[in-house]
């Protein structure tokens, strides 16, 4: 049985990616795309922006007394749909009104407002949703994006970049992967409706196919993004902001420093398993971002380390804001304390924003890493001055290779087959990727509070 759902746990890991979908439409039925709130009538008097290009797609059959079109514009009729004239006479609409299709041009892709995530396919319609920082919740370079098949939309690509990189993009049914058919499409009239702006959609790029995570580098438009986001006030005495964030919030925030060898997937269901089914945290929110710095200690000794962060966020209000999340952040680095080396973490520390702050469980804190390089430096200034010395008295090379046994590499990731048996509930999200962590209990994506 463990060795079963060990097997479930890799294959998943290494085939589920991120999905990001686009949330809002154009569609002729969606009553918010009207000024008036609801959808027009047939005794109403349609009116488009004349200067304003569009695509609508139009569910069913409608009957009209009079409609105003744009001078570019589209509407996409399936099987079974278009327009009726109608004389107004109809008894359930009234005397009938003008009707305006709103403006769809501020629609922005670097809104993360506009955008829901998910682990799976399945998940886009229903949930649950996954929350991130605000960075992570625009499409990512190794993200499928997703356009919803019964559906019209316009959005405004420009970044401040040439191009906007992506995996894959769905529109219409129609998955694009190649950057060549992609194209074609954009050039078409649908895509020149749908997709406008300065820049361009890229389509191509690769998933994420390390074990510890992969680097989700939307901070070139990190002020684009942020400039969308309306951030809530905070009522804690140290308010934090994450990396990637773009809002003040009351919560905590856990650093991992990690070699190789940590499984991102793994340490998220471990969270899972030790932690989040706890019902005093239910109300967490909590997202899993790597960081794309790496630790002084570890360049000297030419070792990549990943650095993780974990942002916590819980339900609480005034006084007891971020309290539960400091909590959590406490007990992940008890955990540490104990299991780190055993899991590829070599070192925790956290903030919280009542003000505490700790290095407690940690195996290698921010004084160890300092007085590291330190030392390490001062070894290095003494090989120098011996090899001077002993090239000036011997005059042959030095001989600088030796075996250290502290440098040996134990098995990181040992069996614990009650931490990772699979759920069947479909509640803990493995992805490679490794930027999301979604709380079974907990499924909104607001996060600015």
């Amino acid at each position: 049985y463990w060795i079963l759902g060990r097997l479930v746990q890799v294959l998943t890991s290494r085939t589920h990616a991120v999905y990001k979908k686009w949330v809002p439409n154009t569609n002729f039925e969606n009553g918010t795309n009207w000024d008036k709130g609801t959808v027009p009538c047939s005794s109403d008097r349609i009116q488009f922006l004349p200067q304003k290009e569009v695509s609508v797609y139009v569910e069913t059959i409608h009957g009209i007394q009079e409609m105003n079109l744009p001078v570019d514009g589209e509407f996409i009729l399936p099987q079974g749909a278009g327009f009726a004239a109608s004389n107004g006479q109809n008894d359930d609409c009234g005397p009938g009104s003008e009707v305006t299709f709103k403006d769809t041009e501020l629609l922005l892709w670097f809104d993360p407002a506009q955008w829901q995530a998910a682990s799976s396919w399945d998940n886009l319609e229903k949930g649950p949703f996954l929350f991130s920082v605000h960075g992570e919740s625009v499409p990512c370079p190794q993200d499928d994006v997703v356009f919803w098949a019964d559906s019209s939309f316009r959005v405004d690509t420009t970044a401040n970049q040439l191009s906007v990189p992506v995996k894959s993009v769905s529109v219409l049914g129609n998955r694009f992967s190649s950057s060549d058919d992609f194209a074609q499409y954009l050039s078409s009239h649908s895509g020149r409706l749908q997709f406008h702006g300065a820049s361009k959609v890229h389509v191509g790029e690769p998933g994420c196919s390390d074990k510890m995570g992969c680097v989700c580098d939307n901070s070139a438009n990190h002020d684009r993004i942020c400039s969308a986001v309306k951030c809530a006030p905070t009522d804690c005495k140290k308010p934090l902001r994450a990396a990637g964030h773009c809002c003040d919030v009351c919560g905590a925030i856990v650093h991992l420093r990690c070699k190789v060898g940590f499984d991102l997937s793994t340490y998220q269901q471990r969270l899972h398993h030790l932690f989040l089914i706890q019902p005093s945290y239910q109300s967490v929110q909590l997202a899993m971002s790597r960081l794309s710095t790496l630790w002084p200690l570890r360049l000297l000794s030419q070792e990549v380390v990943a650095e993780i962060q974990v942002l916590i966020l819980d339900g609480e209000t005034g006084g007891e804001s971020g309290r539960v999340a400091e909590s959590l952040a406490r007990d992940i680095l008890r955990d540490v304390s104990s299991q780190g080396t055993r899991l590829g973490i070599e070192g925790a520390d956290y903030q919280a924003s009542s003000g505490g702050s700790s290095t407690e469980g940690t195996s290698s804190n921010a004084g160890a890493v300092a007085g590291g390089v330190v030392g390490v430096l001062l070894l290095v200034a003494c090989l120098l001055l011996l090899a001077g010395s002993e090239i000036g008295e011997l005059g042959g090379p030095l001989d600088h290779g030796f075996d250290n046994p502290m440098f040996d590499k134990p098995t990181l990731m040992p069996a614990e087959p009650e931490l990772y048996v699979r759920e069947t509930g479909g509640s803990i999200v493995m992805t490679n990727a490794g930027i999301h962590f979604v709380n079974p209990s907990y499924d909104e994506t607001d996060f600015e509070t």
